[in-house]
């Protein structure tokens, strides 16, 4: 039984491997072939990362960025009996507007896919006169509906929470640039409806430890547990040969999720291993999906690996949240409710 309770449908399987029998610094642990996607997958597109994974009719279907070979990055969608082994629709998705005609993103790269309610969302990074946070929403994964964009440029990294806060859709962004961000920190934001959009609060900084010196940005969907939302994040730090991404996690309050009530000092992963360490973008891991199972506490979490493929890595909801609790590091910033 664990000691944290997860708010979430059972799964009657998941991808899971148990913890290998070797030191580790993290209660997260890596499956042992990865990476689960590899280079050119698709007829066209030279890689596949970042992406977002769902339970899905007994199966799993996810979405997925796919860095076409003319260097446009689109979102494409896959499907799986087992949550590790992938086949691919050979063509980007295509999405429409409220009157069913074509509405197309110039690109759209980084998508996250949640489940509020009945209807599935899409969230991801296009253009809009400048990087700007794209949506859409689903119920058969057949006819993909676009959303008004829900902010301004310049924005990135949004993720709808997985159900509604004191009635409101609720979503973590990262206010940015245009550019290749050397800043940012994570936001909240609500809205009655998906269109208006307002309460924006501050949520965390980046801190002054090393691997999230940087910027910060959101990652997975928050993870509904009896300790609060658990978030699994990416933290970036600058060196010498460019950036470094990293998983960082921390745990928000449940009803008011702008205050941090737990933020983990370390990371929770880390680039070690070569799929992580060599690729198009070197030394990123990025989280963009978990899975979880309230019966067991397993919890998967599907990252990009260098921009050029998908890891996937497990741990325990105790074990990730104690080691949160006991490595915790807050500021008055973080544990405000992040209004000025």
């Amino acid at each position: 039984m664990s000691k944290y309770q997860i708010i979430a449908p059972a799964l009657s399987s998941m991808p899971w491997q148990e913890r290998p029998d070797e030191p580790s610094n993290s209660p997260l642990w890596r499956w042992n072939e990865n990476p689960i996607i590899g280079r050119n997958p698709i007829k066209g597109v030279a890689r596949i990362f970042n992406s977002a994974v769902m339970p899905y009719e007994g199966k799993y279907i996810g979405v997925f960025r796919g860095e076409q070979c003319d260097g446009v990055s689109f979102i494409y969608l896959g499907h799986s009996d087992d949550g590790i082994h992938w086949t691919f629709e050979p063509n980007k998705l295509q999405f429409v507007d409220e009157k069913g005609e074509s509405f197309q993103p110039i690109y759209a790269y980084d998508p996250r896919l949640v489940k509020v309610e009945d209807t599935y969302y899409i969230i991801w990074c296009q253009d809009f006169w400048g990087a700007a946070i794209g949506m859409a929403k689903t119920q058969d994964f057949k006819t993909f509906t676009r959303v008004e964009n829900p902010f301004l440029p310049f924005n990135r990294n949004a993720v709808l929470f997985p159900r509604k806060i004191h009635g409101n859709y609720v979503m973590l962004s990262r206010p940015s640039d245009s550019g290749h961000t050397p800043f940012g920190d994570i936001f909240i934001s609500e809205s009655p409806d998906l269109h208006f959009w307002g309460n924006h609060r501050h949520v965390m900084s980046r801190s002054s430890e090393w691997w999230e010196s940087l910027k910060i940005g959101g990652g997975a969907a928050p993870i509904e547990t009896s300790e609060g939302w658990l978030i699994f994040y990416h933290g970036v730090c600058n060196t010498c040969n460019g950036y470094v991404y990293s998983v960082g996690g921390a745990i928000l309050d449940i009803d008011e999720p702008s205050r941090v009530k737990y933020r983990c000092a370390n990371w929770l992963l880390t680039p070690e291993k070569w799929y992580e360490e060599r690729g198009f973008v070197p030394n990123v891991v990025f989280p963009c999906a978990t899975l979880q199972d309230p019966q067991t506490g397993r919890i998967a979490v599907y990252y990009g690996c260098a921009d050029s493929y998908v890891g996937l890595a497990f741990g325990y909801v105790d074990e990730i949240i104690d080691y949160i609790k006991e490595n915790s590091r807050t500021s008055y910033d973080d544990t405000c409710i992040g209004r000025r």
